[in-house]
């Protein structure tokens, strides 16, 4: 059993502690926060074209598609040394892409994208208008 003084001192430690916490300042997260470039634990960031943000399952590093996005936005917009990685594609496109990814798309699929992405990346290459128009095409055609 415990006696009265060690109680006592208990009580005033834990209304110590309670008044420290309360004096603790804590700011809100503004919308600035909450959308900066850090991922969640398991995922990593990356941005469109039209510079949506989308956070991404590192499981899907292992996808043909998804590296060959990677390999495009290197060659396009170069390694990003404090910034963050952008996709040379808009929001639609790599939303359809990640819902195939996450649905294990079948072998053949995967090819004809691996496919139509060479295409589009060479067109979007030698002239700008053509390679989005294209992509959007891509996506009704599946």
């Amino acid at each position: 059993m415990i006696n009265s003084k060690r109680l006592i001192q208990l009580a005033r430690k834990w209304q110590k502690m309670a008044a420290m916490k309360r004096m603790r300042i804590s700011f809100p997260r503004s919308a600035a926060e909450q959308n900066s470039s850090i991922a969640n634990k398991g995922h990593f960031v990356v941005y469109t074209t039209d510079e949506k943000r989308f956070s991404v399952p590192l499981e899907c590093l292992s996808n043909n598609v998804v590296i060959e996005l990677l390999r495009m936005s290197e060659e396009e917009f170069g390694l990003p040394s404090n910034g963050p990685i952008t996709l040379p594609c808009d929001s639609t496109f790599l939303s359809y892409v990640m819902s195939l990814v996450q649905r294990c798309m079948p072998d053949d699929l995967e090819k004809a994208l691996l496919t139509s992405l060479s295409t589009c990346h060479f067109s979007a290459s030698s002239s700008l208008g053509l390679g989005q128009s294209h992509q959007q095409t891509l996506i009704y055609s599946y």
